[in-house]
């Protein structure tokens, strides 16, 4: 069995090989040819006492498709909470309280076939490009092609992950505002990322500054209360968020009027829209502006199953509401399958992990 880190990850992960198994997985999944679990955050009923308003959280998922022919389990062991920034924003946070200042977050990989673990690996790059691979398959399917200005909430790793995505399938962008509570880090992310894409990254004072006259809006933050007003959406506008209620936290990051106003709303995943309440989404549906079958989810965009836009004035909106055990299935044997070419990470004896007897 490997041991890989993150940095072993790195090693072979590009932009291109995530889109191309999540795609695949995806498909599969609107076929039938792969299953996953809903995603579970179970909490633990006290809050620390080191850390006032933070409390252990543990976070699992699991999926597995045809293509990958593994089932990955993916956890986190976290210490979770929030915190108040710039203005009374109010963000979650992970405290990175593991040895040495560190977090624990785990991919483990089983063959379907032998039933015994492939590989363990670090989660959090995974994480970052599955997501952000995830968002722009939504906007290459629903934005406007000829897109040149978009707009950006967030300017943290995961926003620079979608940055970079966002630009990979529109490359026809010119320009790209960004807002984020701090000013210094919005700008600094402006400045860094123009040098590292060639494109114009502008840092905006104000969130409307983001959406006015972009034909792309997306949300990449850790926020708990909506980015910004949907009455400033302009025609033809694609909207993208990656946060949704969770069943334990209200998260959102789009107010109810952008959902009512989006002509076509496309989930991740329905199954997870009820598991975990998410009222953000359901919100058209129970006002009687949208029938449950009129939300698509991205395997049947992706097959054709669903409408995608009908004209450049259509206002869309992609909802990257939770992660799948299927993505790091996917992503995870491709990774796995490079790492064993490259002979990276450690190598350790399979049987330490099998036994003689009936589980």
């Amino acid at each position: 069995m490997r041991i890989l880190s993150n940095e072993d990850v790195m090693q072979v992960l590009t932009p291109e090989e995530v889109m191309e198994c999540l795609e695949v997985a995806y498909k599969e999944y609107a076929q039938g040819k792969a299953a996953n679990r809903p995603r579970n955050h179970t909490y633990f009923p006290i809050m620390d006492e080191r850390y006032p308003g933070f409390q252990f959280r543990f976070k699992s998922q699991e999926g597995g498709n045809v293509s990958s022919g593994v089932w990955a389990v993916r956890i986190t062991s976290d210490m979770v909470g929030t915190e108040k920034l710039t203005g009374g924003v109010t963000r979650r946070r992970l405290l990175p309280i593991a040895t040495g200042g560190k977090y624990c977050g785990l991919v483990t990989l089983y063959s379907m076939k032998k039933l015994e673990p492939l590989a363990i690996m670090h989660d959090s790059y995974i994480q970052k490009m599955r997501v952000a691979a995830t968002s722009a398959i939504g906007i290459r399917e629903l934005s406007n092609p000829d897109a040149k200005v978009a707009g950006l909430f967030g300017s943290g790793w995961q926003a620079e992950a979608h940055l970079e995505f966002m630009l990979m399938v529109r490359p026809s962008l010119e320009e790209v505002k960004v807002f984020s509570p701090t000013k210094a880090n919005r700008e600094k992310f402006a400045q860094e990322m123009s040098e590292k894409t060639g494109k114009r990254i502008i840092a905006v004072d104000h969130p409307q500054d983001v959406v006015k006259g972009s034909q792309i809006v997306t949300c990449a933050t850790a926020a708990y209360d909506p980015c910004f007003d949907g009455e400033w959406l302009e025609p033809g506008t694609h909207v993208t968020s990656i946060t949704s209620p969770d069943g334990t936290a209200m998260r959102r990051e789009l107010d109810d009027t952008t959902f009512d106003r989006a002509d076509i709303i496309v989930a991740f995943s329905k199954e997870q829209i009820h598991h975990d309440k998410q009222i953000d989404i359901l919100g058209p549906v129970e006002r009687g502006l949208k029938t449950y079958d009129e939300i698509g989810e991205i395997g049947d965009l992706l097959l054709g199953n669903f409408p995608t836009r009908k004209n450049k004035d259509q206002i869309t909106l992609y909802a990257n509401n939770t992660g799948m055990g299927l993505q790091f299935a996917a992503v995870g044997a491709r990774i796995l399958e490079l790492a064993e070419v490259r002979n990276l990470g450690h190598v350790i004896p399979t049987d330490w992990f099998l036994e003689s007897t009936s589980p």
